[in-house]
């Protein structure tokens, strides 16, 4: 470490950024089982938040495994690294004034405080996609359940490895008896006062 001099100091702040944005930045985190709908909201949510002029990125499971974690597998120690990278990703967003929804099953509580931990308690927002097992099951849009069901993939979240629930998320919705725009409807409600930024100056006045 003794060759490594950051210049943190001289870069433009998070404030000057987000300024520049008109908004906060933040870190919406969905977890839960895969086909829950995750990617589904995310989605979703994206073009909510595009319409209004906030910035926002997604970050998803699959397409962070084809790209900066390409070389990752699926052990305890792989899926934990799996999770700190996508967390310092995510600070690096919403250092830059970005929203970042990122979309991991993150199956431990202690994955998910892992995440919070880099990313920033005040800038986590936790969204439990709580959608039954048997429902995410029936979806099984990957194929992944019924492939976990035959033993061809080993301990797969809800089949032959457990899932953690968190315990007070931020929201909790199940999208099994909501529509999409509902359930994002919901989402906006949590999250939009904590993007703006009049709200946080009066607030601190």
């Amino acid at each position: 470490m003794e060759n490594i001099h950051p210049i943190f100091d001289r870069m433009e702040s998070r404030a000057d950024k987000e300024r520049l944005l008109g908004h906060r930045g933040a870190v919406v985190w969905f977890t839960g089982l895969s086909g829950s709908g995750k990617s589904t909201l995310a989605i979703a949510l994206e073009r909510r938040l595009s319409a209004r002029g906030i910035l926002c990125r997604i970050l998803d499971g699959d397409n962070v495994r084809c790209g900066i974690n390409a070389g990752l597998g699926f052990s305890g120690e792989d899926r934990r690294e799996n999770i700190r990278r996508v967390a310092e990703v995510c600070r690096l967003f919403v250092d830059t004034g970005v929203v970042v929804l990122a979309c991991f099953v993150s199956p431990t509580r202690e994955l998910r405080q892992l995440a919070a931990g880099i990313v920033g308690p005040e800038d986590f927002c936790e969204v439990y996609v709580a959608t039954p097992l048997a429902e995410c099951e029936r979806r099984d849009v990957k194929g992944l359940y019924a492939r976990a069901r035959r033993g061809e993939i080993r301990d797969f979240t809800g089949i032959s490895a457990p899932f953690e629930e968190p315990e007070s998320p931020a929201l909790r919705l199940d999208t099994s008896g909501r529509t999409v725009d509902e359930c994002v409807v919901r989402i906006l409600r949590v999250l939009l006062p904590a993007l703006d930024m009049k709200q946080e100056a009066e607030q601190q006045q």
